[in-house]
């Protein structure tokens, strides 16, 4: 279930902008001033690697024209025209914004597995996986937690 805090957050944009921080200055963020203005969901997952219930996140069947950028601090991360159901339960993408110019890949071998996760280059929010079973043309899929990212519509 979704926490009010996660959807008033959308309303006012990246959880940086409560702390009055620009952007560029996100690495910077004490983990104190993030617990500030996430929700404690948000928190876990962002700031811990956590991971949100699969089905029941709000991302995971939307489909409109846009960005999703980070939660934490607005850089944007993946655009719709990348983004597919892929039935696992969680936002997929085939592909990264400009080629990960804003997201890093870290080999993670933790849950006795071995993954690689994603996250924000700009602020180290963790967003999720990406795994080698997506659709062409990159092979790639994205899978990625609604409460790491927000949602930009496309202007017209």
């Amino acid at each position: 279930m979704m926490s009010a805090a996660h959807g008033s957050s959308e309303a006012s944009g990246p959880a940086i902008t409560k702390l009055g921080v620009d952007a560029a200055d996100a690495k910077n963020v004490s983990e104190g001033d993030w617990k500030k203005v996430l929700s404690p969901e948000d928190y876990h997952v962002t700031r811990e690697a956590g991971t949100e219930p699969p089905f029941a996140n709000k991302y995971d069947r939307h489909f409109a024209a846009g960005d999703y950028n980070c939660h934490c601090c607005g850089v944007p991360l993946f655009d719709s025209t990348t983004k597919f159901h892929s039935g696992c339960g969680w936002p997929a993408f085939s592909a990264s914004k400009d080629a990960d110019a804003n997201v890093v890949r870290i080999k993670d071998n933790s849950h006795g597995m071995e993954r690689v996760e994603v996250r924000c280059k700009n602020c180290n929010a963790h967003l999720g996986h990406v795994f080698e079973d997506g659709p062409k043309p990159t092979g790639e899929r994205y899978c990625i937690n609604s409460c790491s990212i927000l949602f930009e519509p496309q202007q017209k």
